[in-house]
């Protein structure tokens, strides 16, 4: 199997690799992420962004094959039964390929909104082990109790422990494609960094705790690993929490906040998908009521509901489909919680003076993020860095720009409002002052 791909180029599924995409490519719920952005509403942002979790989840599974070549290459250093075997390597590019399978509409806001909602990695292990479901019959088609190994795979408990970290760990096959493929797509260049010298740098040791661990060989390394983190923080900072991002995400919850109370009022509107109303009322859902939803679904409702009975929801559907996105103003990160808290509450009640609801259209936004997080002890969890005649090392003892990130937490606070109040919420807030040298001016198509 050949497929061209716009990040990775020419990639190939052969022999093994080939026989476990293919079956599980033709299932119905592996088919369904086609209709499930991996960005949720960035392309507001990023005109580009546009991609789905499909053609992600084949750009994890083609890293993993790669990762795959790499490994076989250098395992010969490990006991018999911690080598990869046939089996694994299937599971392997299983659980690549359907790492994302439980992910709702919008990205991660879906499971943020919905309090009662479950996050996407428990509806993929739910999903994979439903007998009910094609992806579950395709895998055990495949080898008889593969949908069991590649839920232990994604949960982390694998019978070898360090391909499990390639699938969810500090450094997976997962950010190794999205990355790549969420720079390509946004016109950006912040994410890229040396896939092909980083995989040709990965080699077996035994960690503190006699774990065998996937380790960056040598000082040559180094430059591709320490690329690869600062191409991810500045994802974050430039794409993941670019202001009018976070602008748009914000609208989009208020969206489905104002939705969940007329659900909870009784006054559910017309348009609204079954699963959403169980959802909201504590019903739970099945596992394939929740596979009928994806952002194709709830795009045709907030369009219904611009002609919503309900004049909030329907106000703020109809400023998300016209791009009038709500203005933001940052904030210093050094204030104590009751500053924020004093801020939030102006901008609230200057808002309220033209629209009722002010919590709908007033936000705290505060995301953050740590650019390199690494465990303190011993043990196999985290990077390692081999060099010859010393120790083996943790990544941020070995590399010193990595040192000064390690378990940094970097949060960007601002507020997020309507534009016809900035004038008069700058004014009531600034003794609070913006962040030094931002400009919160919102560009965008």
């Amino acid at each position: 199997m050949i497929l061209r791909d716009p990040v990775h180029g020419l990639v190939a599924f052969e022999g093994i690799h080939e026989r476990v995409v293919v079956r599980l490519l033709a299932t119905r719920e592996m088919q369904r992420l086609r209709h499930v952005r991996q960005l949720g509403f960035t392309s507001l942002v990023f005109p580009g962004a546009e991609h789905s979790r499909f053609t992600h989840s084949l750009g994890a599974t083609h890293v993993m094959v790669r990762l795959l070549q790499r490994l076989r290459t250098v395992q010969a250093v490990l006991p018999a039964e911690q080598r990869i075997d046939e089996e694994a390597e299937a599971d392997a590019v299983a659980a690549a390929l359907l790492h994302d399978l439980g992910h709702g509409p919008f990205s991660h806001l879906w499971e943020d909104v919905l309090h009662r909602g479950r996050r996407h990695e428990v509806w993929t292990y739910d999903i994979l082990l439903d007998d009910s479901t094609e992806v579950h019959r395709a895998l055990e088609s495949l080898s008889t109790g593969m949908a069991a190994r590649v839920v232990q795979l994604l949960q982390g408990n694998y019978r070898l422990p360090y391909l499990a970290r390639s699938i969810s760990g500090t450094l997976d096959v997962d950010r190794c494609d999205y990355l790549l493929r969420d720079s390509h797509m946004t016109g950006v260049s912040y994410g890229v960094y040396d896939l092909a010298w980083l995989l040709q740098a990965l080699s077996f040791e035994q960690a503190p705790d006699g774990q065998w661990v996937i380790a960056i060989e040598g000082r040559k390394g180094l430059p591709p690993i320490e690329g690869f983190f600062l191409a991810r923080q500045f994802m974050y900072q430039q794409v993941y929490h670019h202001k009018a991002t976070r602008a748009a995400e914000a609208l989009i919850r208020a969206v489905l906040r104002r939705l969940t109370d007329l659900i909870r009022d009784g006054a559910t509107p017309r348009g609204t998908p079954p699963a959403i109303v169980a959802a909201v009322m504590g019903q739970g859902n099945s596992v394939q009521d929740y596979l009928a939803l994806d952002d194709i679904q709830l795009l045709a409702s907030f369009q219904a509901w611009q002609q919503a009975k309900d004049p909030l929801l329907a106000e703020l559907t109809r400023r998300l489909y016209a791009r009038v996105l709500p203005k933001t103003l940052p904030l210093p990160d050094t204030l104590a919680q009751q500053d924020y808290d004093d801020a939030l509450r102006l901008a609230r009640e200057i808002v309220a003076r033209g629209t009722p609801h002010p919590e709908l259209f007033v936000r705290l936004d505060a995301p953050s993020d740590v650019p390199y997080s690494e465990p303190s002890n011993g043990a196999a969890d985290g990077l390692w860095v081999a060099i010859r005649h010393q120790p083996l090392q943790r990544l941020g003892d070995a590399s010193f720009l990595l040192g000064e990130l390690r378990n940094k937490r970097i949060t960007r606070p601002r507020l997020i409002f309507p534009a016809e109040f900035r004038t008069e919420i700058e004014r009531a807030v600034a003794a609070w002052g913006p962040a030094p040298g931002t400009d919160e001016r919102a560009p965008g198509p």
